[in-house]
């Protein structure tokens, strides 16, 4: 569209020129009252391309677009879907549509405390996602200061789980003497993939 009725430096009217937003996102009911609203400011000396409203994004909207970004640093593509999948699966049915400016501290804890103590892990992995996507938000203008995932975390709001030791299931007596004649040979593979492969693990028994 163009809006007239500014004036430059001199005195001289000005033409301003830009677009609406694609006829795929915005409808033409739309269309129109943003058209009046940019000639409203534009008779009252403001220039609209710089003075409008900024549309602030949903929380998914930031989120699929920040897993976009990083998908050429992750080596593994698996990983990166895992990366989306979890907050899929835990975030964006909670806080999804939300305005990511309208993220807070209550919010965040909707999404992390169902899951907090029953799948510990991903909710730690479901916490450090969330709180990149509201980084990256802060970068980009649409939200301020402190992230609501830090707040939390340095708070100690969320109640404190412990590990559950996992202990390997005992070894029948009659089989420790073939065990130990076999112990050489384990070791000495662990040894060889140690230097072949720079990492490895210690089984004992499957």
């Amino acid at each position: 569209m163009t809006v007239k009725g500014q004036r430059n430096g001199q005195d001289k009217p000005l033409r301003t020129d830009f677009g609406l937003g694609g006829a795929d996102i915005v409808t033409l009911n739309q269309a129109r009252d943003r058209a009046l609203e940019y000639r409203r400011m534009a008779k009252q000396g403001v220039n609209p391309r710089y003075n409008t409203r900024q549309e602030i994004p949903c929380f998914e909207e930031i989120a699929r677009q920040v897993h976009i970004e990083r998908l050429p640093t992750w080596k593994n593509p698996k990983h990166g879907q895992h990366w989306i999948n979890t907050l899929a699966n835990y975030a964006f049915p909670k806080i999804g549509r939300l305005p990511v400016s309208e993220v807070g501290q209550p919010e965040v804890l909707q999404v992390l405390l169902p899951v907090w103590t029953e799948k510990h892990e991903t909710a730690k992995r479901l916490a450090q996602r969330s709180k990149a996507v509201l980084d990256v938000a802060k970068s980009k203008g649409f939200r301020d200061g402190e992230n609501p995932v830090t707040t939390i975390r340095d708070a100690r709001v969320l109640p404190q789980v412990k590990q559950k030791v996992q202990h390997h299931k005992a070894m029948h007596w009659r089989d420790v003497p073939a065990f130990y004649a076999e112990l050489p040979r384990i070791r000495r593979s662990w040894h060889y993939r140690k230097r072949n492969s720079g990492t490895f693990r210690r089984r004992f028994l499957s």
